[in-house]
């Protein structure tokens, strides 16, 4: 009797505080749409194809990050090394053809993050330190491969990757495309049903004779596609690279992440919430720009409000 009275009270008490997350979720959510909506210039055109240049960058890497999260492994530190060295890849082989200089940036993005992978689910390394030792042989071997020099093209068709169709900008196209893509790999591919059930039970995973450390090393493979289209992008808008074109890419991508409402121990989560979570970072950033906010304010700004919607989550999912 007590012991049915005391799992109902913590059952109401579990819905209770779902309610109340998610009904200040709904109020963030109202908070920013007025707070961008009265911002000046901010529905403009020129606006809205910043945004949309503003996310796709930072998106593609997230959507990659995503795969690796909900695998249960957090994060990778070295993703925005990834995005800079598939630029160098792609900048260093343009001579050879549009076509082949973007196959190459992918298959050597794909081949990096995936021997992380590799160690991480079949040697069972810590997905952290991992990432760190593919950070720092990422920096080391480009330092020496191009003498700590900037890279130009040594050929042209970048224009491909600057223009708009229909008004939107092609950046923005790839992204979407890369968004679409990653979806249908988690919902309709027994891969990335996978990949969701590694990130909720390993062992469980293990036990029913699929592979975990298949799925994880795929994760990782198709997170460095992701990195390698964005280091593309970023080396056609700038028309040159370096190993700091992607700096910070990372951090930014696994914000965009749990911002989404991926969880951070992996098993939840989707791609359209990462696409989501993109926009509300992007949201917030341009809007604090159109006001006028410092840079160093809308750092502020913006990591306050991320780490209190990352908690937010975070009292969700333990409730």
């Amino acid at each position: 009797m007590i012991q049915s009275s005391l799992r109902g009270r913590f059952q109401f008490g579990n819905v209770r505080a779902r309610h109340v997350v998610l009904a200040v979720r709904g109020i963030a959510v109202l908070a920013l749409a007025s707070f961008a909506l009265s911002t000046p210039g901010f529905t403009s055109l020129l606006s809205i194809n910043a945004l949309l240049t503003a996310i796709s960058f930072i998106g593609c890497v997230a959507v990659g990050m995503t795969f690796i999260t909900l695998t249960g492994n957090i994060m990778s530190l070295a993703l925005g090394a990834t995005v800079s060295a598939s630029a160098l890849v792609f900048l260093a082989s343009l001579s050879a053809g549009i076509l082949p200089a973007f196959l190459l940036a992918l298959a050597f993005g794909m081949v990096i993050t995936a021997a992380q992978g590799f160690l991480v689910g079949y040697f069972r390394a810590n997905p952290i330190l991992v990432s760190i030792a593919g950070l720092s042989l990422l920096i080391g071997g480009a330092a020496f491969a191009t003498g700590g020099q900037r890279i130009y093209p040594g050929g042209a068709g970048l224009t491909v990757f600057k223009g708009r169709v229909a008004g939107i900008p092609t950046v923005a196209l790839f992204f979407f495309a890369t968004v679409i893509v990653g979806q249908l790999i988690l919902s309709w591919t027994r891969i990335g049903r996978v990949m969701v059930m590694v990130g909720s039970n390993v062992r469980a995973t293990t036990a029913v004779g699929v592979s975990a450390a298949r799925a994880i090393t795929v994760a990782y493979m198709i997170a460095g596609a992701c990195s390698a289209v964005s280091g593309v992008l970023l080396a056609a808008r700038y028309g040159s690279g370096d190993m700091e074109i992607g700096t910070g890419y990372d951090y930014a991508a696994i914000a965009a992440v749990l911002v989404g409402g991926t969880s951070i121990t992996g098993g939840s989560g989707s791609v359209l919430r990462t696409l989501v979570g993109v926009a509300v970072i992007a949201i917030i950033e341009v809007v604090l720009l159109l006001r006028g906010f410092s840079d160093q304010l809308q750092y502020l700004i913006t990591g306050i409000i991320v780490l209190g919607v990352i908690m937010l989550h975070t009292v969700g999912e333990r409730r």
